[in-house]
């Protein structure tokens, strides 16, 4: 298998009600998901190179849904639905992040 463009973590986690962190299942975290899932699929991402996957807790619970890519470890968070086709033709097809919804400096500290 040959190594990826890039990967596209998105967080799924799911914790209890009123649990401190929080979750980004609380947050539509399910909705991104799919909306990323979709997308690959309508676009043929897979075949062109680009890996996604769901995963448990990235970190920032409560600035989620958070979205990772690598290589380049850029964070994205408070990720919806909507915000979906602009992270793949920006980011995945330009190598440009997406300003607006990069993570704060504060998160990786």
């Amino acid at each position: 298998m040959p190594k990826p463009k890039k990967h596209i973590l998105v967080c799924v986690q799911g914790r209890p009600q009123g649990h401190p962190r929080g979750s980004c299942q609380d947050k539509a975290c399910g909705q991104t998901w799919q909306a990323f899932s979709d997308e690959f699929t309508t676009r043929n991402l897979w075949a062109s190179g680009f890996q996604l996957t769901n995963t448990g807790c990235l970190g920032p619970c409560h600035l989620g849904p958070s979205v990772l890519v690598y290589p380049e470890g850029i964070m994205y968070t408070g990720v919806k639905a909507e915000d979906v086709g602009v992270i793949i033709d920006e980011h995945l097809m330009f190598d440009q992040p997406v300003e607006r919804l990069l993570a704060p400096a504060d998160v990786w500290a």
